[in-house]
C-alpha cells in the first residue's frame, strides 16, 4: 500500500502539471502523513539538508564549467580539431561529431550543453553538404548523451548524493562504458555514410593538423588533469568541478581570449539560472529520499518483484525496461532523484556492485534524454536545427537500437565494468 501511495501522489502531483520539484516535497508531505509521522520542521530541514551538501557543490562548477567551454571557444576548437582529422572521410562531419562529443564528454558533463554546441556547429555544415537531416539530427542528439557517462558528470555527482554511492568510483567505472558508446555510434555511421553522396573533401595537410591540435592542446588538457587528479588522489570530484571551472576561465579569457569580462557576467548569469533550479531539484528529492526510507519502500518494492529480484541479470533487465519507460516521459535528474533511493538498494541486495548498478542505472535514463514525447536532448537539436520531432525520431533510432544492444552486453558481461574499474581504483 506504501508503493501505491508514493506513486499515486508523485504521478499525480504531476498529472496537474506541478514542477516535479514541488511535487517530490508533497510527496514527501503525503508518506509523512500516511505513515502518521507529521512534522513540518522535519519537511524544512530535510529540504535544507539536501541542499546543504558538500558533494553537490560539484553540479553548479561543473554546470559553469560547461558554460564557459562553450562561450569561451574551448568546445569549437575540440570541433576544429576533429574535423581536421576525420573531415575528408565519406561522412566525416559525422565522424567529427562523434569524436568531438567523446571529447566534449570529457569536459562538461552535460548532456545539454554539449548537444547545444554540436548541434549549433554542425548542423548546418551537414546541411550543407547534403547528409540526410535525419541522421545527421539523430547522431548529434545520440553523441550528445555520452556526456553523462564520461567523467566529469553531473548525473553521478547527483547519483552518488542520493544514494551514497562513491562518486571518485562511478567517475573511473564510467569512462569505458562512454568509449563502447562512442565505438557504437562509429558503426552505426560507418553503415549510414555508405549511402551519403557528398563531394570529395580535401584531406587536412600535416600542418594543418598540427596547428589544430596545438589549437585545441589547451582544451585538451582539461580530462587529463581530471582524470588524473582522480586517479591519483590528489582532489575529490567537487574540487575537480572547481579546478575544470577555473581552468576554463582561465583559458577562455587569458590564453584564446574569446571571452571578456562583461561576458563572464552574462555566463555566470546563465548558470546560476541553471544551478538554483538543479540544486531545488535536488533539496526536493532528499525529502521524498527521507521518507522513501523511512517507509522501507524498497524492501516492499522487493517483496513485490519476488524471485526477479534475486537474480542480478533479470534485476537489470527489469530495471532496464522501467527506466526506458519512464526516460520517455521523465528527464534524466528526476530519474536519478526518484528512483535511486529505491532501486540502489534493491541492487545491493540482489548482489550488485553499487558502483556497477549507478553507471548502468545513469546509462539507461541517459537513453531516455532521446526518446519521444520528453527527450529533451531531441527537443534541443529540433530546437537548433528547426526540426520536427517525426525527423528527428527516424534519425536517432539505429543509434537507440546500437545503446540498446550495448546496455544488454554490459548487462551480460558485467566484468566489461568491473574489471577496468578494480584496476583503476
Amino acid at each position: 500500500m506504501t508503493v501505491v501511495v508514493f506513486l499515486s501522489s508523485l504521478f499525480g502531483f504531476m498529472a496537474f502539471g506541478m514542477p516535479i520539484a514541488f511535487a517530490l516535497i508533497l510527496t514527501g508531505a503525503v508518506l509523512m502523513w500516511y505513515l502518521d509521522f507529521w512534522d513540518v520542521q522535519l519537511l524544512a530541514q530535510n529540504l535544507q539538508a539536501g541542499a546543504d551538501s558538500f558533494p553537490l557543490l560539484a553540479v553548479p562548477f561543473f554546470i559553469l564549467a560547461g558554460e564557459l567551454m562553450n562561450a569561451g571557444g574551448i568546445s569549437r576548437r575540440i570541433i576544429n580539431m576533429a574535423q581536421a582529422y576525420f573531415g575528408h572521410k565519406r561522412g566525416g562531419l559525422g565522424y567529427v561529431a562523434i569524436a568531438a562529443s567523446v571529447l566534449l564528454a570529457s569536459m562538461s558533463g552535460s548532456a545539454l550543453a554539449d548537444t547545444a554546441a554540436l548541434a549549433t556547429l554542425l548542423l548546418p555544415m551537414m546541411r550543407e553538404r547534403g547528409y540526410p537531416l535525419s541522421s545527421s539530427s539523430g547522431l548529434v542528439a545520440a553523441g550528445g548523451i555520452i556526456a553523462p557517462i564520461i567523467p566529469p558528470s553531473m548525473p553521478f555527482v547527483i547519483y552518488g548524493v542520493v544514494t551514497n554511492t562513491s562518486i571518485s568510483q562511478l567517475f573511473l567505472a564510467g569512462m569505458v562504458p562512454g568509449l563502447i558508446m562512442g565505438a557504437g555510434l562509429v558503426v552505426a555511421w560507418t553503415l549510414i555514410a555508405r549511402k551519403i553522396k557528398e563531394p570529395p573533401q580535401a584531406k587536412a595537410s600535416g600542418a594543418e593538423r598540427r596547428k589544430a591540435l596545438v589549437d585545441g592542446a589547451a582544451a585538451l588538457m582539461l580530462p587529463v588533469i581530471i582524470v588524473g587528479g582522480l586517479r591519483f588522489g590528489l582532489f575529490t570530484p567537487t574540487e575537480a568541478a572547481v579546478v575544470a571551472a577555473v581552468y576554463a576561465l582561465l583559458v577562455s579569457t587569458l590564453l584564446y581570449r574569446e571571452l571578456s569580462w562583461g561576458g563572464v557576467v552574462e555566463v555566470l548569469t546563465r548558470a546560476s539560472r541553471t544551478t538554483a533550479s538543479v540544486m531545488f531539484l535536488c533539496a526536493a528529492a532528499i525529502v521524498s529520499a527521507y521518507m522513501i526510507t523511512l517507509a522501507q519502500l524498497p524492501d516492499e518494492i522487493a517483496s513485490m518483484l519476488g524471485p526477479l529480484a534475486e537474480d542480478p541479470k533479470l534485476l537489470m533487465v527489469a530495471i532496464m525496461v522501467l527506466m526506458i519507460a519512464i526516460g520517455m516521459v521523465l528527464d534524466l535528474t528526476p530519474t536519478i532523484l526518484i528512483l535511486g533511493p529505491v532501486l540502489a538498494p534493491i541492487a545491493v541486495k540482489a548482489g550488485i556492485d553499487p558502483v556497477y548498478f549507478g553507471v548502468m542505472f545513469v546509462l539507461i535514463g541517459s537513453i531516455g534524454l532521446i526518446t519521444p514525447p520528453v527527450g529533451t536532448v531531441l527537443n534541443v537539436v529540433g530546437g537548433i536545427g528547426r526540426l520536427r520531432m517525426e525527423t528527428l525520431v527516424r534519425g536517432v533510432v539505429p543509434f537507440f537500437a546500437i545503446y540498446l544492444a550495448i546496455v544488454i552486453l554490459l548487462i551480460a558481461v558485467p566484468s566489461i565494468i568491473t574489471v577496468p574499474l578494480a584496476w583503476l581504483r
